[in-house]
């Protein structure tokens, strides 16, 4: 059967697709206003106990990130379906975890379960779409993705913050975590599709050089079928445009880290309502996730360079300007400027990386890609943890994120280049000549 590549001639698949990171979404979005605004009053954690207070959200970082590198190679063994049906099954027991928690250290395993739930979910479903789609709907396709994961962060800080003024902190979470979860290993059983045949498809029109799309420039000197080492090392340091993108998706995180541990504890002490706490937080998440509809298309118009730089820029004077005034309607404010600095990044990170990344080890590519990103919330948290702890403050925890993104942007600007295959294609003609003299001279 002759497989085609499009968002149109596949649209079901990708909306089955599209369903499921939103019930991604709603996972991770059910631990992040309540759990951190009541960690004091509801689950034990001292006053002032910033290092502590963060130590979840650096367990949940640790553990995302290794499982999205597993996850990049498991599923180039096992296919993509199978890996997201794992990640469902081990988010079962976090809404009795949580329900039943009688200190800090059970929240701790339950975000360690989280992590290991959303490195292989979120990993899949992104992986799924680009198997599927054309490289001139990457960047289109990374945003629909992206903004159905935040859209679902976003609406399950609002409702869970609802269902805990109604219901109690942990019968809500218990309530929520339970249909989501359920629901979605239901979907995920029934009718999404394994997507690898795709690649599969797509790597041999390249090895037969029958693709009819512009060929990427891919990092020269790779072995045909590359280990788990030599790509980690290809994304990690080898390769200078792989390695900006990166330690870029590290860095953004410390914002996410910031946003998951500090702001719901930040607004509730200066008297806003759980419910309020949770709408500023929400519109984080709702201009991030609607504002990714037009820059990941975007991007597939002017490039990823650019979006990508500036996004880091803007998030970061987001996150420094929640510490120049005061009320609602500043902080939501801000909250809406690091929203469309991370929708302007966030996607076009991500579709830079599988710009370049050969199809035959994409998935591993992406994993690595994300096990560095995801990892960033974890070093970001400990940073932020220890920085609000030295000094005694909590608001020093913003600066420091604030510097940190600008001098990531920075290291993007000098390292990175334009990746669309489509524009870069002359540059890759008129590079042929030269690669070819350089590999003439390789032993």
């Amino acid at each position: 059967m002759d497989l085609q590549h499009g968002i149109r001639p596949n649209l079901v698949q990708f909306l089955h697709q599209l369903l499921q990171v939103l019930l991604v979404g709603l996972t991770i979005g059910m631990m992040r206003t309540v759990v951190p605004a009541l960690a004091e009053s509801e689950f034990g954690v001292p006053k002032d106990s910033f290092v502590l207070l963060s130590s979840f959200v650096v367990a949940f970082g640790v553990v995302k990130g290794a499982m999205n590198f597993v996850a990049g190679r498991l599923s180039e063994r096992v296919g993509r379906k199978k890996v997201l049906l794992l990640g469902w099954l081990v988010a079962l027991p976090i809404p009795p975890l949580v329900w039943y928690a009688p200190d800090w250290n059970w929240i701790v395993l339950a975000t360690v379960l989280l992590g290991v739930n959303q490195g292989l979910t979120w990993s899949m479903t992104q992986t799924a779409k680009l198997d599927i789609t054309r490289l001139d709907e990457r960047g289109l396709t990374l945003g629909l993705n992206e903004f159905a994961g935040y859209l679902g962060v976003a609406l399950a800080g609002i409702v869970t913050a609802y269902l805990a003024t109604l219901l109690g902190a942990r019968v809500g979470l218990l309530v929520f975590g339970l249909a989501v979860i359920l629901l979605a290993l239901l979907l995920t059983q029934l009718w999404v599709r394994d997507t690898l045949p795709w690649a599969k498809a797509e790597a041999a029109r390249h090895a037969q050089g029958t693709s009819a799309q512009p060929l990427p420039r891919y990092p020269r000197n790779v072995s045909a079928q590359p280990g788990s080492w030599e790509i980690f090392a290809l994304m990690s340091w080898r390769d200078r445009r792989l390695a900006a993108l990166s330690q870029a998706g590290l860095v953004e995180k410390f914002v996410d880290a910031l946003v998951w541990v500090f702001y719901p504890l930040f607004l509730y002490r200066h008297g806003l309502s759980l419910p309020e706490v949770g709408w500023v937080i929400g519109i984080y998440g709702f201009v991030w996730g609607g504002s990714q509809l037009f820059t990941g298309r975007l991007s597939d118009h002017v490039g990823r360079y650019w979006p990508n730089v500036l996004g880091m820029w803007i998030c970061g004077a987001g996150v420094a300007m929640m510490l120049l005034g005061q009320g609602i309607f500043w902080w939501s404010l801000s909250a809406a400027v690091s929203g469309i600095g991370m929708a302007l990044l966030y996607p076009n990170l991500s579709a830079a990386v599988a710009d370049i990344s050969h199809p035959a080890w994409r998935g591993s590519a992406i994993g690595i890609y994300r096990f560095w990103r995801d990892l960033g919330y974890g070093i970001g948290a400990l940073g932020l943890g220890l920085t609000a702890h030295l000094s005694g403050q909590m608001e020093a925890a913003f600066w420091f994120v604030a510097l940190s993104m600008l001098v990531s942007g920075a290291l993007l600007a000098w390292l990175g280049e334009e990746t669309h295959p489509r524009l870069t294609a002359a540059r890759c003609r008129s590079d042929e000549p030269q690669a070819q003299t350089d590999q003439s001279r390789q032993p």
